[in-house]
């Protein structure tokens, strides 16, 4: 069964509710520029009143590495989503095992960019190329792309992002068969604020495909 995170949480309310409706994972940006932006001290008060077994992870944009594995510890994050662009060096740096790395691919000749980091990460999250922001663009990646990432790297989880909601997630995860798949604006009913009919339907749609 596929694996559901739901970023961009900002409140507790919201984390609390998209974990028991069945999220595997949370995510919290913290990027100052995202209009989803929250800060270390408040992700470590919602992490710490969460339900066991459930993922926690921290979105970064070209963060020095130090700070990443600081901010990781202080707010009690499992995972460190790197949505810049991060040197395979830089994730090392972090640990393999705690890296989710972003790839915003445009077309199937760049899947060449991701080789240098296998080994090096986690796991790799696809998302929709946008010259403005990085990530929570709302609009859908190229899952035939998608495909060809799986089938070059199957050794690694892949994560699929990007313009995904209630009525497109049933076929997006039949289509590409990830890992599991990130939402984020496709849930909202404004940046940060998550919208509980939405979430509900996305879950139960996503997982229900096999």
């Amino acid at each position: 069964m596929v694996k559901v995170k739901v970023c961009g949480i900002t409140r507790l309310e919201d984390a609390l509710f998209v974990c028991q409706k069945g999220a595997d994972a949370v995510g919290f940006i913290l990027y100052p520029k995202s209009k989803r932006f929250i800060k270390a001290k408040e992700v470590r008060k919602i992490t710490s009143q969460l339900p066991p077994f459930i993922t926690k992870v921290g979105v970064f944009v070209n963060e020095d590495p130090r700070d990443v594995l600081e901010i990781l510890s202080y707010a009690h994050l499992d995972f460190a989503q790197l949505h810049g662009d991060e040197t395979p060096q830089e994730c090392e740096y972090i640990g393999a095992n705690r890296v989710i790395k972003v790839f915003r691919l445009k077309t199937e000749e760049e899947i060449e960019k991701i080789k240098p980091y296998i080994g090096k990460i986690r796991a790799i999250l696809l998302d929709t190329y946008d010259s403005k922001v990085y990530g929570g663009t709302g609009k859908p990646f190229n899952w035939e792309i998608a495909i060809k990432v799986k089938e070059t790297f199957p050794e690694i989880p892949l994560i699929l992002s990007g313009g995904l909601n209630p009525e497109n997630v049933e076929k997006a995860v039949r289509t590409v068969k990830p890992y599991a798949i990130d939402v984020s604006s496709g849930v909202e009913t404004e940046p940060g604020i998550k919208d509980r009919d939405k979430v509900e339907v996305f879950i139960r749609n996503a997982k229900c495909t096999f």
